[in-house]
């Protein structure tokens, strides 16, 4: 009991000193060779096998952020600036000239608008439908390829977690092949633990912070389109009431 006591504690003060051995070595690269060296030589220390899948996955989780970004971007258009045009034509009866102000505009509530406005003479029943239609198509377009962005916010700790398995099964092993639990047997395979776990997380908090982003740019879209469905309905009933008395 004694033995199997010691064993453990020992294997623990080694598990401490390998992590403020990678802590000072961390430190002094950072200090020496600046922070793109210190990246360069933790990610080959890492193993290219795991750190390359974190870096993929951070990639791609990047790749589809900046497609969301340009695309969100792009779709948030001027609400009130659409909706005075459309509302300037109907108030002259130009059903058409608001039709083409629609139709020139880019964004999803343009595209509503212009779905609402094909419509118009067929009651406001009808338009009402079809901007509720088209604005769930709209929407489930808006929310495109964030799940992929999910998938890899929680891949990349999970593939950090992973190599951390992995760095501990390869202490064991040295230990059982040396049959010693010294720091510098362990300090191999506690360094591999480390730096996966640190790259894992990392990359899972970077896109965490696009995706927090994407997700507050897409309310606001949302909230827009909302207000003016609701603004181009009371158009609708306007240009009915004043033209098809």
């Amino acid at each position: 009991m004694k033995k199997l006591f010691a064993k453990t504690f020992l294997s623990l003060c080694a598990l401490g000193t390998s992590t403020a051995v990678f802590a000072q070595e961390a430190s002094e690269q950072l200090i020496e060779g600046g922070i793109h060296q210190a990246l360069k030589t933790k990610f080959i220390e890492g193993g290219a096998d795991f750190m390359s899948l974190v870096a993929i996955a951070l990639i791609l989780g990047l790749a589809f952020c900046l497609e969301r970004i340009i695309y969100l971007n792009l779709a948030d258009t001027n609400a009130d600036t659409l909706l005075k045009g459309i509302e300037e034509a109907l108030d002259r009866g130009d059903v058409e000239g608001a039709k083409t102000i629609a139709r020139d505009t880019r964004g999803p509530i343009a595209s509503i608008a212009y779905q609402g406005l094909m419509r118009i003479d067929q009651g406001i029943d009808v338009v009402e439908k079809s901007i509720i239609s088209y604005g769930g198509v709209q929407g489930g377009l808006l929310e495109k390829n964030l799940s992929w962005i999910t998938l890899f916010i929680a891949m990349a700790p999970s593939l950090g977690f992973l190599g951390t398995v992995i760095g501990m099964i390869m202490s064991f092993d040295k230990i059982e092949q040396v049959g010693d639990i010294s720091p510098t047997v362990v300090a191999g395979g506690m360094k591999v633990a480390l730096i996966t776990t640190v790259g894992g997380l990392v990359v899972a908090l970077i896109l965490q912070v696009f995706y927090n982003y994407l997700l507050s740019k897409l309310e606001a879209i949302l909230n827009k389109m909302e207000d003016a469905s609701i603004s181009l309905i009371d158009l609708v009933i306007k240009y009915n009431l004043k033209y098809k008395k």
